[in-house]
């Protein structure tokens, strides 16, 4: 591996499409299972949301935690260790997720999980991105991202059929399956290489201490916020809102969760292609929030709608935020080798550990506006802001050369 190839697909893709297959399955399951776990723990409907909140609020500040820990820790001891030692601990944490008794317990095992599941899709895209030709770079992140992505799917299928409990001591046998496979996986050439280096790797701080990095590391990390505040706000409480919308059935927030992630798969395999033809990066990702913006419209505009309706736009709105496999994949293509694993696992979970923030503006803009409606669109309309400008200053990455070290 000590040479980029011309391949957009061979076993590092495959190994690394699969790693993020088991990684999405776990970190959607909570979403998927959070209504049918948390009444059967005895909770009221109320509880359910509010300790629901609470819940993937601790998830998502283990993934900012995480993605610190495990980027520093692929800059420092090589990308191999970061998918071996994260899925150990999000395995254990699932299986210890299938016999907890109360929502504290609940939310540290998915504290813990959430560390672990911080590893695998920036440890995986780093791998593959020294991996691949510049020119056919973005076509085999986009087949990790689609093909993992539906991890979501089966999670909402194995939900079906089996007890929530059993969904999380699946999730954590699929992990330690997936670790025969990562003993066929090879070192990043590009890694192998820095090591001769005298320079210093996997240092955070170092995102900090010049103007110009921070301002890309600054970019890379808000350019991703409206994929969690759809999925995150729109599509993990869709019930809530179809309630708020006057709806007359009950919208299932694991179907929506369904359909959003089918769309997200579909979009994230074709946006390789539409970046590969039009030799940009910026360009797919603002075809791509004009497409978000649409589909929040349509959300909002849903009074006296229906659950079936709601499902449709949440696909729709999923395909729209489909861009997560450029967006990391501009993260690693931004800054140095030295630096490259650090800002590819921590970016992502950068964002992921804004949903937080994002609940917080949420709440309290329903206590300024006393309606859950409004409060939701006027986050959205920040989120879109901020994210739509912050693109607009990002650097086009196409084809950059990776093979390069900060100082």
């Amino acid at each position: 591996m000590s040479k980029n190839s011309n391949s957009i697909f061979n076993i590092t893709v495959l190994v690394a499409a699969l790693g993020y297959f088991v990684d999405i399955y776990d970190l959607l399951l909570f979403q998927i299972v959070r209504v049918d776990s948390l009444k059967d723990m005895g909770l009221s409907i109320d509880q359910v949301k509010s300790e629901g909140e609470f819940i993937i609020s601790v998830q998502m500040i283990g993934l900012l935690l995480g993605g610190i820990i495990w980027g520093v820790m692929g800059d420092k001891k090589g990308r191999l260790s970061v998918l071996f030692g994260s899925i150990v601990l999000y395995s254990i944490a699932n299986i210890i997720n299938g016999f907890v008794q109360t929502p504290f317990q609940y939310g540290l095992t998915r504290f813990f999980a959430g560390i672990g599941l911080a590893g695998e899709l920036g440890a995986g895209i780093t791998l593959v991105s020294e991996l691949v030709s510049k020119e056919k770079r973005g076509l085999s992140t986009s087949l990790v991202a689609g093909i993992g992505l539906t991890g979501a799917v089966l999670a909402y299928f194995i939900s079906q059929n089996f007890h929530w409990r059993i969904c999380y001591f699946i999730g954590g046998g699929l992990g330690f399956c997936l670790l025969i496979l990562r003993i066929s996986v090879l070192e990043s050439g590009m890694f192998t290489r820095l090591k001769e280096l005298d320079v210093q790797r996997g240092n955070f701080f170092m995102f900090f201490t010049n103007g110009v990095r921070f301002k890309k590391y600054l970019l890379a990390i808000l350019i991703g916020l409206p994929t969690w505040y759809v999925i995150g706000i729109l599509v993990a409480f869709s019930n809530d809102f179809g309630k708020a919308f006057g709806f007359s059935e009950e919208v299932l927030p694991k179907k929506s969760t369904l359909y959003a992630y089918a769309a997200i798969a579909l979009a994230d395999m074709m946006v390789g292609l539409i970046s590969h033809w039009l030799k940009s990066r910026k360009k797919v990702l603002f075809i791509f929030y004009g497409l978000t913006i649409l589909s929040i419209i349509l959300y909002f505009n849903q009074q006296n709608g229906s659950a079936a309706n709601m499902y449709l736009i949440c696909f729709a709105m999923g395909f729209s935020v489909g861009f997560w496999a450029i967006f990391v994949t501009m993260a690693a293509e931004q800054f140095g080798t030295n630096l490259r694993s650090t800002a590819t696992t921590t970016v992502p979970n950068m964002v992921r550990g804004a949903l937080p923030l994002m609940f917080l503006l949420f709440k309290n803009l329903q206590l300024a506006t006393g309606n859950y409606i409004t409060a939701g669109w006027i986050t959205g309309a920040i989120v879109m802001t901020i994210s739509f400008t912050a693109a607009w200053f990002t650097e086009e990455t196409f084809g950059k050369d990776l093979n390069y070290v900060e100082n």
